[in-house]
């Protein structure tokens, strides 16, 4: 059945499944996209019209738009209920796509894939360089540096908005309850619920939150945070 399948047939007919993306972006759209090809299922998250997460199988981010994209056909259902506290992309979604189109030609063609031209040359926003290298660690799904304020240093995506209320909040109710309790200010929170953990830290001039996976444990996302910040001896 699934190879009779031709172009992707959805809430919007008549369109292909890149230029729904490419309407949603244009719409500010904040929701997600589920699509289905035979007995294969992804999904892909937006929020304020740019793809932020998607999965497909074991795939996640990148790979996940990229094997969706190549499906010859299939069907979507917007879902503008649905959204996602996991940021695995963070490059522009017209560049994803064209990344995306631009493997499925050189896999049509033959062509050796060019991995080096991948979206690592074309970041969707810029970041500090401290999120940005807490972000390569493994089950940290966003970092955000901000300022005593609440600003985001280098960083104006919704995404880090968000995250800096939260630690925003964390330093204001960690140092009421310090008060209290004759502690003086929380320098460092960790927070875990259903849907995700937090980490918060407090320093001279700048606060750092840390969004991390629900599903792993604190302790050694804090580890390998001391270690790829701090010198070993």
């Amino acid at each position: 059945m699934s190879q009779s399948v031709s172009g992707f047939k959805g809430a919007v007919a008549g369109l292909s499944l890149t230029d729904v993306i490419q309407l949603k972006g244009h719409n500010k759209y904040t929701g997600a996209i589920s699509v289905e090809y035979g007995e294969s299922q992804g999904v892909i998250y937006f929020v304020d019209g740019e793809i932020i997460h998607a999965e497909q199988g074991e795939e996640s981010g990148e790979q996940a738009i990229y094997k969706i994209i190549k499906w010859p056909g299939g069907t979507f259902t917007i879902h503008p209920e649905m959204t996602s506290n996991v940021c695995t992309i963070h490059y522009r979604t017209d560049f994803v796509l064209l990344e995306a189109l631009r493997r499925l030609d050189e896999e049509n063609t033959g062509a050796t894939p060019n991995k080096s031209a991948g979206p690592i040359v074309a970041p969707r926003r810029t970041m500090s360089k401290i999120a940005a290298r807490l972000q390569e660690i493994n089950n940290i799904t966003y970092a955000v540096l901000l300022d005593k304020q609440g600003s985001p240093v280098q960083d104006s995506s919704i995404e880090a908005a968000a995250l800096a209320a939260k630690g925003v909040f964390l330093a204001k109710t960690g140092n009421s309850l310090g008060d209290l309790m004759g502690l003086g200010e929380i320098k460092v929170a960790a927070v875990h619920t259903t849907n995700y953990n937090l980490l918060f830290y407090d320093s001279k001039q700048h606060y750092l939150s840390i969004a991390v996976k629900s599903d792993c444990n604190l302790e050694s996302v804090e580890a390998e945070i001391k270690s790829a910040f701090v010198p070993a001896k």
